[in-house]
């Protein structure tokens, strides 16, 4: 038996409780493992406290990222005892994810923990850190460098958005981020590394097809206006990566900044992406992650408090990253 994290939705409603599950009821993958550590995401917080369409089937165990110890597998690439980390692949939404001790899932959702990290240091950069790398490699990919001006991030306070404040600042860039959170102001600059803050008021309500041009480049995880204010906001041959949607799905914009400022719109699919480009950003988080500053950036909680951890991310009461140590059931 092992513990699990298991959302229900029947005639008697959606509800999250941890309950103890046999190792029969696992999904029949090619890979199972004994999970060390998952993390609470803004998705696995809607999914938990019935806050979105997130989860596609039930029961699902919730959970999109995790790190573990493989105990069976009949996958090529895996043997027993391997360390794997797994972050999207619509897992913890169609496919039972890692907020469990156990999860079995394909082999090839799985990446190799690169030799520079721990296992704790993988679920401290989770899904939000692979994220915010995966928008960075886009911004280079389209030969943004930190000679071409400053850097916007939006929801720099969240999971996503403080990992891209942090690798932009460590790669010489200069990040102004925008929060809705006055008090983690010193969080963001000194901790951080953001060389000015804005609030995402300035932003956040509708604004002009064009405005003033204030930054070289955006990473943004939050969306509609939001998203429509920062591409109104690019210099000329700007870019802007988009991975997020915690203000709407919705993008009430016009091709203005397209057709009149060259800005490109790169969109980052951290979920699907393909194999190696999932190996290059961890490769690249390997090298530039700052082991003292993860530890600072998160926080540890039993499996026990995933669902109370849930309630506080969505209300705002969280910053930077929580991690949820599997390992410690009750």
């Amino acid at each position: 038996m092992f513990k699990a994290l298991v959302i229900e939705n029947d005639e008697q409603g959606y509800r999250t409780s941890l309950q103890d599950l046999s190792e029969q009821q696992l999904p029949d993958q090619d890979v199972t493992l004994e999970v060390s550590y998952s993390t609470l995401n803004y998705k696995d917080a809607l999914a938990i406290c019935n806050k979105g369409p997130i989860v596609r089937q039930f029961p699902m165990v919730p959970g999109i990222d995790f790190v573990g110890r493989v105990i069976h597998s009949r996958h090529p690439e895996w043997q027993q005892d391997d360390v794997a980390l797994l972050t999207g692949w619509g897992v913890g939404e169609k496919h039972w994810g890692g907020l469990a001790q156990k999860a079995s899932v394909s082999g090839d959702w799985l990446v190799g923990v690169p030799a520079a990290l721990s296992p704790l240091q993988t679920m401290a950069i989770g899904t939000a850190g692979f994220t915010a790398m995966l928008c960075v490699l886009a911004l280079e990919k389209q030969g943004i460098t930190p000679q071409h001006g400053p850097v916007l991030v939006t929801g720099a306070s969240g999971g996503v958005g403080s990992f891209s404040v942090s690798l932009l600042a460590r790669l010489g860039y200069e990040v102004v981020a925008s929060s809705g959170r006055a008090s983690d102001s010193a969080y963001l600059l000194d901790t951080l590394g953001a060389s000015a803050i804005i609030d995402r008021n300035e932003l956040s309500a509708p604004g002009k097809p064009l405005a003033k041009e204030r930054w070289a480049a955006a990473i943004d995880s939050v969306g509609s206006h939001t998203l429509a204010n920062v591409l109104a906001g690019i210099q000329r041959d700007g870019v802007v990566a988009a991975c997020g949607m915690a203000q709407g799905l919705d993008l009430p914009t016009s091709v203005a900044p397209f057709i009149l400022r060259g800005v490109t719109l790169a969109g980052v699919d951290s979920v699907m992406c393909a194999k190696p480009l999932r190996q290059q950003a961890w490769q690249r988080l390997a090298e530039l992650v700052d082991g003292a500053l993860l530890e600072q950036m998160t926080k540890v909680i039993p499996l026990s408090e995933a669902r109370a951890g849930a309630e506080q991310l969505l209300a705002g009461q969280v910053r930077g990253r929580l991690i949820v140590d599997c390992r410690q059931a009750p």
